[in-house]
Order: structure tokens, then sequence, then C-alpha cells
């Protein structure tokens, strides 16, 4: 056998062994949302997130460490907050995406600038654009990071985690009595959610239903007489300009009555309005607000 001095026995093993975690990604290449094939040849060094909750799925997935900048409000976890940033949701910085050179962009296709996006692909940077839907979505794409970040025992980890929380909070509640529910995403204007947001899923998943489900954009703006009209037993919601003291007063001095007697629920918009597995704790607390109505609870939380 031939000899091989230690360190470069080492370093041998460390090649055979990344080629085990890492196939070629031409083998198995990974379709994104839009149905094209991301085709990695390593493991990739530096992966740019381009949205906060593409960022929080990458640390779900166990690729933290291989983030090499985001954007901003990427506040979550706490080591989000000290990476580098290069834009925000309506422009991303093209020329500091090039000085970082990154491996992997993770995108978003209805969050980033359609034409940022392309233009980082012309530049011959893999682009791997996601667009979640669904509740389901977040587990697939939780995986699906972590496939093409080569972390794929951790991602599988999470995303089974998540799907664990989201069947125990499926059984329990989804076939309690119904409860029509207003869901409240901004307040001027009045901004709901239609039956194709991520968030009528969480309401479905507790036994709700979204009076808004029916309208023809994915967040409409409402008036209150509609609101009225649709007759909702709850109201939940809440934003980052709206806290719970505060978005429970504006519903106590809407100018129409019959909306000030509707039971008014605050949802923390961190774990509700973003496609990450945190939004099991969401829909756990949007679950509970659902049963105090159901048990004709008024208070306001």
């Amino acid at each position: 056998m031939a000899f091989r001095p230690r360190g470069a026995a080492l370093r041998f093993a460390a090649l055979i062994a990344a080629f085990i975690a890492f196939p070629s990604a031409s083998a198995t290449p990974l379709i994104d949302d839009r149905g094209v094939a991301i085709e990695l040849r390593s493991r990739p060094a530096r992966i740019i997130a381009l949205s906060p909750h593409l960022a929080e799925l990458a640390y779900a997935a166990g690729a933290g460490s291989q983030l090499a900048a985001v954007v901003r409000y990427s506040d979550y976890p706490d080591a989000a907050r000290a990476l580098p940033q290069v834009g925000d949701g309506s422009r991303i910085d093209i020329e500091r995406v090039i000085a970082i050179k990154p491996d992997l962009i993770l995108g978003w296709r209805s969050g980033n600038p359609p034409g940022d996006l392309q233009r980082l692909e012309d530049l011959g940077f893999p682009v791997f654009i996601t667009e979640p839907t669904r509740l389901a979505d977040i587990a697939r794409l939780t995986r699906t990071i972590g496939a093409l970040a080569g972390t794929g025992a951790a991602a599988a980890a999470a995303a089974d985690a998540f799907e664990r929380e989201l069947e125990s909070l499926r059984a329990r509640y989804s076939t309690r009595a119904e409860v029509p529910v207003f869901y409240e995403i901004w307040h001027r204007p009045l901004l709901t959610i239609n039956g194709a947001h991520l968030i009528s899923d969480v309401i479905a998943l507790c036994g709700g239903r979204n009076v808004f489900a029916g309208a023809p954009v994915l967040t409409p703006a409402v008036s209150l007489e509609a609101v009225v009209a649709a007759q909702p037993r709850v109201v939940l919601g809440g934003s980052s300009a709206t806290r719970a003291e505060k978005f429970a007063a504006a519903w106590r001095d809407m100018p129409v009555d019959a909306l000030r007697q509707i039971p008014v629920r605050y949802v923390p918009p961190d774990l509700i309005q973003r496609q990450t597995p945190r939004i099991a704790q969401g829909a756990r607390v949007v679950c509970e607000h659902l049963d105090e109505v159901r048990r004709g609870v008024r208070g306001e939380r």
C-alpha cells in the first residue's frame, strides 16, 4: 500500500466525504418554483438569501453558517442581524452581490424585483427562486434548501418536526365548530387575505373560515361595510405598526357599531406572516384564539 503523509490523507478523506455528502447536482438537479432546474456541482460556501423568510429557512435547514448575505429586516435568528445586507424587497444591490461572489442565491418570486433576479442569472449566478403559498411548501422548501446546501439531515429533521406540529394542531382543531374569521394584515388601507394566502391555510387548519377567501386578489383592500356584510365572528391580525394594545383599540374605536362588537385577537406578525417553520407557533396562537371564540370569551388580547 502506498504511503500517504498524514495531512494529505486527511485532505483526501475530506474530499471523499464531501463527494458522498454532496453528489454532483447534475445527477440530481433540483427544480425551483418556476420549474427551472438548478445544478450545483459542489456544496455552496456562500449563499445569499433575498428575503427575511429565506434567511430564516436557510438557518432552519442547517445552512446558516453558509449564509454570506441577507436583505433588510432579516432579523431571525439573531445571527442573521450580523450578516451583510444586499438590499431590500424593492431593490437588490447587484454590485454588492457581485462582490460577494455567491455560490447560490435564494430568491422570492413575488417578493423580489423580477429584473434584478434576471440580471443575477444573466451574470451567471445560480438563482433558486421560491414561491411558498401553502403550509406544505414550508417543509418542502426547508428540505430543498438543505439538499442545495448539503445539509439534508438537519433540514429533514426540521421539516419533520414542523409537519408533526401542524398535524397535531390539525387533529385537535380542524374538525371543531367553524368560526368565520376576518384577518387584518394592514390597517390603512384595511387589507386582508384571500383563500390563496398562506394565512388562510392556517385559519382552515384551526377550523376557521376566511370570510374573504373568494376575493380575486391575494391581499385585497376592503371597506368597513364589506367586513360587516361578511359577518365574521372574530377579527384576527396585527402588523409591525400595530402592536396588541393598539390593534385592539383601533377596532374598539371603529365608526361602525357592528364592528365594535366583534371580538379582536392579536397574532404576532413575525409568527404568521413569514413563510418559515415558526408559522407553526403562529398557527397555535390562531387555534387558541378561535377556541376562545367558540367558548364565548370576549377579552381582547
